[in-house]
């Protein structure tokens, strides 16, 4: 039976701060993959996941009742994330095998929903063309950064990513304010809503700007104690895709996103990943905030 909700891209170990890759090293699983097929999950989906990472990472006992098809790679990938009082530094100390078309099980091309949350590119873009009747999301972070010589993170310049074969078949796209320059953001983004049906502009606790064929509505962050902000996009893409395929309202479905994204930040790691009840709760608690 295919997968009601399939999400591709890298695993990853989120090393401590100040650690490097190692046995001794502390780390915690991250990456699209796993924020997004957990919420999925505890929403109720029948859920999948495609990934490369090396055998030992044992995904399923971190992921419980998601299908997962691990793709061989003698490494999963790390990354270690420092925030402080500029934001985050990230680097990527070490990377797992790309992911190809030709991984993909036959039975997770009649997906309902797909996701593509690559981490830094090394997803192969023709994977759009594979789901002929899903809802496709793309999650644009993973396409707007490089890494420099000394493992870090840097942004790719918008213009230089070729989003054509992606935003085609892709009818969502999801692109956070950390991942475009301050200036010249917003003839960016028109470019890119004009080619998709949904755009969504998530700006941490500012909240979110979304963009449904040309109209744009800005909604306001569910009030949280953050501690934690890593995962916070990931969630919201995932809740969005999930709402969005029930209701066919973009209004409801950026709503229930926000809900859902703020839960996420007040741990670390996956451990307050909400369910569809925790969520409907502080959407109730909650009733003055929607898209205006």
């Amino acid at each position: 039976m295919p997968p009601q909700f399939l999400v591709i891209g890298h695993a990853v170990q989120d090393l401590s701060p100040g650690e490097d890759a190692g046995e001794r090293a502390t780390w915690r699983l991250g990456g699209t993959v796993s924020y997004a097929a957990l919420l999925a999950s505890r929403l109720g989906l029948r859920t999948a996941v495609l990934t490369a990472a090396a055998p030992d990472l044992r995904l399923e006992e971190a992921l419980p009742g998601v299908d997962v098809v691990l793709a061989p790679s003698n490494c999963s990938t790390q990354i270690r994330n420092v925030y402080g009082p500029h934001g985050r530094v990230q680097h990527i100390v070490q990377q797992a095998a790309p992911i190809e078309a030709a991984m993909l099980p036959r039975e997770f091309r009649d997906a309902e929903i797909v996701l593509l949350g690559p981490v830094t590119g090394r997803v192969d873009t023709g994977l759009g063309e594979c789901f002929p009747r899903a809802l496709i999301g793309i999650s644009a972070q993973g396409w707007l950064r490089d890494i420099g010589p000394d493992n870090r993170v840097r942004p790719v310049p918008p213009e230089r990513w070729q989003a054509d074969r992606l935003l085609q078949p892709g009818r969502v796209l999801f692109v956070s304010d950390e991942d475009l320059p301050e200036e010249g953001v917003k003839p960016v983004l028109d470019a890119w809503s004009a080619r998709v049906e949904v755009l969504a502009f998530t700006r941490a606790e500012r909240g979110a700007e979304v963009c449904y064929r040309s109209v744009w509505r800005h909604i306001d962050a569910f009030p949280s104690a953050a501690v934690d902000p890593t995962g916070a996009g990931d969630v919201f893409a995932a809740a969005f895709l999930i709402r969005y395929r029930e209701c066919g309202d973009p209004w409801d479905a950026t709503r229930f996103a926000t809900c859902a994204a703020s839960y996420i930040v007040e741990s670390e790691g996956l451990a307050n990943t909400p369910d569809r009840a925790m969520i409907e709760a502080r959407l109730r608690e909650h009733a003055g905030i929607v898209a205006k």
